[in-house]
This record gives C-alpha cells, structure tokens and sequence, in this order.
C-alpha cells in the first residue's frame, strides 16, 4: 500500500474544485482522526442538523447558520437574532435552565426574513423547550422541524420527607405516626420516580357503653396501596403531593361510659375522634347503645352496636360511613331485635357491620354480638416493623385495623362478643366490663354488661396515620 504524506491540497486553478477519488470509491478515517470543518459542508445527507455550541448564552447574540444554541433566560429576556436566511440554512435554541417559561427566548428574524410565514419575533415560551429551525424559501422562512422538552428524556426522581417513625421496605419508605405530627416533603420527584403517596387514615374508635351495651363502633379507615391484594376499600389513585408539610392529626379514642344507671348520660360512651392528613379525613366511631333512653347507636366512621331492646332502649345500630366517602370508611352497628335483659349487638368495623340479633335468635344462650371485622393493609405496606402495629385476621400477611367492639352478654351460660379483627374489644359477660379497643387500631370497645356500679364499657382504640412512597429504584 503506497502512502502520501503533504499538508495541504490545492486546485491547480485559482478557486478550482478538486476531486477526491472516482465514483465506487471509498475512503476510510481510522479511529481516533478528526475532522475539523470551517467552511460550508453540502452533499454529507439531509439537511437540518445543527452543530450544537456549548458554550451557553446568557445575553442578546446573533446566531450563526448550522448552529445550536444554549440559552440561559435565568436573569431575563434574551433576544436571538437569526441570521439572513438561505435555503436549507438551520438554527437551533434549547432552554439551559428551564425558565423559557417565566423569561422567554424571543427570536427576531433577519430584515424582511420570515418566521412561519410572518415578518414578526417569536417568542419561545414552554419551560425546557428544544427547537431547530430551517430556513426555507422567501414565502414561509423559517419553519420548525423538530421540537420537545426535557421531560420527554427524564430521569427519575423521588420524594423526599420527613416526619413520624421512618421504616424501609425494598425501594419504598412509609412514615408511621402515632400521634399528631407534620409530615414535611421537602422535595418532590417526577412520575418516572414518585410524586403521589400511598396511605392509611385510621380515626379514633368510640368508647364502651355500660348497661345492657352494644359493642361501639371503630374509627374510620381510609386506605390507598398499590399491593395486588390490597383490601376491597382501597381508593382507586394515590395522593399527590407538593412540597410543603402536612399536619397530621391522629384521632384520640373515645372515652367510656361508666354511670351505673340505664338512664344516666354518664353511661354512654363518647364517639372517637377525627385523623386526617392532607385532604383524606376519617371519622371517630360512634358509640353504642344500652337499654336506656339513648339506647340505639350512634353513628360514625362506623355505627355503634344497639344494645338491649325493651324499656326505653330500641336496640338499633349507628350508621357507619358517615359522613359518607367512596370507598366506604365503615360500616354500620348491628342492631338487636330480642327483647329483654341481656342481648346486645357488635360494633361496626372498616370490613363489615356488627354482628345483630333477630327475633328468630333469641335463646337464653345467645351471646352478645360480635364486632365487625376491620381492614387490612398488606405487611409490605408497613415494612419490617408490621407486627408491631395493627393485629392478625384471616387473611395472611396481613395487619388489620378499625374493628368493631363486641356487645355484652347477660349472665352464664351466654358470653359476651367478640372484638372485630382489627384491634376491637370483647364484650362484658354478666356483671362485667367490656375489653378495651387496641391503642393505635381504631378498635372500638366492649360493652359493658349490667348497671350495677363499677360495670363501665371500655375505652376505644386511638387512630393511626401512615404515610408511603417509592424513594429509590
């Protein structure tokens, strides 16, 4: 292989063209060559590709013919001025900073150039843009060939926050409070990343009635997660957010009746109270019924059990889901249609309505009621930290909360019902008092059975927020 060694190749002519080659010719640049072209290239494929200058442009300037541009509009208002156009001439402008949208790049064509067909500046004003120009012919000027916007190439990037007790699970983070708090975001991802959350808003459970009570209903549950076997009321999307910080409230349990009279207000149990974040709120649990002038349930999250029907009592439940949301926070308390001592209704819960009586039912071994089951949220949600919070149910790998508290039962051989899954309370058995709703589930309380003093029903479950994203890949 012969090899020519020369700086420079010239036309013998003045001005003249010299050839490479002849036509079927190929020739080859090995790797690591450059070249450099400070003319005019023609020939090289389609037109409309620019040459993209790095350096960035944070004032007026005057663009070159196959060039693109970085233009930084940080500090205001930057004009471009194209150059005086020629056929297959190309331009091209990307926002450096993504402010095109609060200081625009405003391009000024050259004399009586056009722009689109009109002899006015455009003004480039979406956040991010890119955009290449080429000029056409004397009718239209320059028109756009190719545009988009950073987003079209992101990354992904994620929430950040802070508040409550941080536990990890895989690339999701959930916070868990407790008690009231602010969960702070101090930034905020995209879609490719996370920028919406998944939740559970659990409301403070009513507490026990005495005499003859009804189990009392469970807080209101509000859930969204993404799990494949998340519970049938999860909401359909999660909760965007921005950055800011949300107060958090947690709903305190409410307290138990503990008068001995049937017709004593004293006796009553007192509803649970609200937790709410951002715009997701769930309603305390209302207390249950006896078999005194307030006898039927109240109505909450979930509905108070009834409790005895017969004298002033009438042994109906509270509505649950009140106020209403979709999906359903809670369910309704059962209602008792036996009269006499000794037969009362559950408790509604986040999962179903407490357990009722009809009259077809009533037998000397009847028991009490039994509470609504509550709502689940897969151990996944809460991370390695899941037994701790919440209590088992039927189905497995799984934390329940917001169950309904059992009804009390007359004396031996009945027995008092059963909490709900979810951190519900027993009911009382004879003389005896109901067992307490479990802190931090929602569960309601107990009834009490008899009005014999000291027979109080028994104090709900306070609430509980928990709060998750995906914070890596």
């Amino acid at each position: 292989m012969s090899e020519v060694k020369v700086n420079k190749i010239s036309p013998r002519a003045a001005c003249g063209t010299v050839t490479l080659g002849d036509s079927g010719d190929t020739f080859t640049i090995p790797a690591g060559v450059s070249i450099t072209n400070s003319g005019t290239a023609s020939g090289f494929g389609a037109t409309g590709a620019a040459s993209w200058n790095t350096t960035v442009k944070t004032g007026d300037f005057t663009a070159v013919a196959g060039e693109g541009y970085f233009v930084n509009t940080t500090s205001g208002e930057i004009d471009v001025a194209l150059p005086a156009g020629t056929a297959g001439a190309v331009v091209a402008v990307k926002d450096y900073a993504s402010t095109f949208d609060t200081n625009n790049c405003i391009l000024v064509p050259n004399g009586s150039d056009k722009i689109g067909g009109s002899n006015i500046n455009a003004a480039l004003n979406t956040q991010g843009t890119a955009v290449t120009l080429v000029f056409v012919d004397s009718t239209r000027g320059w028109l756009v060939t190719d545009d988009g916007v950073q987003s079209s190439a992101s990354t992904a990037t994620y929430i950040t926050a802070t508040g409550g007790t941080i536990v990890s699970c895989g690339s999701f983070k959930t916070h868990i409070f407790t008690g009231p708090g602010t969960f702070t975001v101090c930034s905020v991802g995209n879609a490719d990343g996370s920028n919406s959350v998944e939740y559970l808003v659990v409301a403070g459970a009513a507490g026990g009635t005495t005499d003859w009570a009804g189990g009392s209903g469970a807080g209101g549950m509000r859930t969204r997660s993404i799990a494949p076997n998340a519970h049938p009321i999860n909401a359909p999307a999660n909760l965007p957010v921005s950055a800011q910080g949300y107060p958090i409230t947690v709903g305190g349990a409410g307290s138990n009746g503990t008068g001995p009279s049937s017709c004593s207000p004293s006796g009553l149990g007192v509803n649970g109270s609200t937790s709410t974040f951002s715009t997701i709120s769930s309603a305390g649990g209302g207390r249950a019924g006896n078999e005194g002038t307030t006898g039927p349930g109240a109505a909450g999250g979930s509905g108070g059990g009834g409790g005895t029907k017969g004298g002033p009592g009438d042994g109906s439940g509270g509505a649950g889901n009140t106020p209403p949301v979709s999906p359903p926070q809670g369910n309704a308390g059962g209602s008792n249609a036996c009269n006499g001592t000794g037969f009362t209704a559950g408790g509604g819960g986040a999962g179903a309505a407490g357990e009722g009586n009809s009259p077809t039912s009533c037998n000397s071994a009847k028991p009490g009621g039994a509470g609504g089951i509550g709502a689940y949220v897969v151990d996944s949600f809460i991370g390695p930290t899941a037994p701790s919070y919440g209590t088992p149910g039927p189905v497995g790998s799984t934390r329940y909360f917001a169950g309904g508290g059992g009804g009390a039962a007359g004396s031996s051989p009945r027995v008092g019902g059963v909490g709900g899954s979810g951190g519900g309370g027993a009911g009382g058995v004879a003389t005896g008092q109901g067992t307490a709703g479990t802190v931090n589930t929602g569960g309601g309380g107990g009834g009490g059975s008899g009005n014999e003093s000291p027979n109080p029903g028994a104090s709900g479950g306070s609430g509980i927020v928990m709060i998750r994203y995906k914070f890596q890949d």
